[in-house]
């Protein structure tokens, strides 16, 4: 069930930085269409404070219905919309894609970082990644490297970060899907099956400092 014009959104934007994530606002729906959900500005219950987002913010919402039952889904911010306020339009969810139970979901950045991958003792290859969050990465490949999905890998990926030093972090996967590309080669996302927390703690603060570059952007 979508939640309707004129019911309250429930927001957290998904950050690295717990004391933003942290915090909860809540904004009112103006208009629903195939397209976008458009809604007023969130703002801070308790504070009254306007939260300021930006295009390609993820967002965690809920949204109630009767008897007080939260529905969750995850979101992201499309763009903006002048009227006679301002408006915040972000992506519609798939009707199953709500859900009554809050589902974890990593923040995750656009990152060409070098990665290693070993998908059995015979086929070893080195690439770049499309994207990287907590929870796992995506990469783009040759569509001549036979990777199949379902299939378990491990990977080391290499993570710079901003005060100039190189980390290493290990990690085993599993090939999600396989997408093709026209220009012959597939975009592989990967999900952590396997990750030591610390080799996770670096790939969280990697994507902390990335969100922080492109909001400057």
């Amino acid at each position: 069930m979508l939640p309707k014009v004129n019911q309250i959104l429930y927001v957290q934007v998904n950050s690295i930085d717990p004391e933003e994530a942290g915090q909860e606002f809540k904004a009112r729906i103006a208009d629903i269409n195939s397209s976008y959900i458009s809604m007023e500005v969130p703002i801070h219950d308790k504070t009254g404070h306007l939260k300021r987002l930006y295009s390609g913010d993820q967002l965690s919402v809920y949204f109630m219905m009767e008897g007080g039952v939260k529905h969750y889904f995850n979101t992201v911010v499309l763009g903006f919309k002048e009227e006679v306020i301002r408006l915040v339009l972000i992506k519609p969810p798939e009707p199953d894609q709500i859900t009554k139970v809050q589902r974890r979901n990593f923040l995750r950045v656009p990152a060409e970082l070098e990665i290693a991958v070993k998908a059995s003792d015979k086929l070893m290859f080195t690439a770049l990644t499309n994207d990287v969050s907590g929870g796992g990465v995506s990469l783009e490949c040759d569509e001549r490297i036979a990777v199949k999905e379902r299939s378990a890998i491990e990977c080391w990926v290499l993570i710079p970060y901003r005060n100039g030093t190189i980390e290493h972090a290990y990690f085993k996967g599993e090939i999600v899907r396989v997408k093709p590309l026209e220009n012959g080669k597939n975009i592989v996302m990967v999900q952590f099956t396997d990750i030591p927390d610390i080799e996770r703690q670096r790939v969280i603060r990697y994507c902390f400092e990335r969100q922080l570059d492109i909001r400057k952007q």
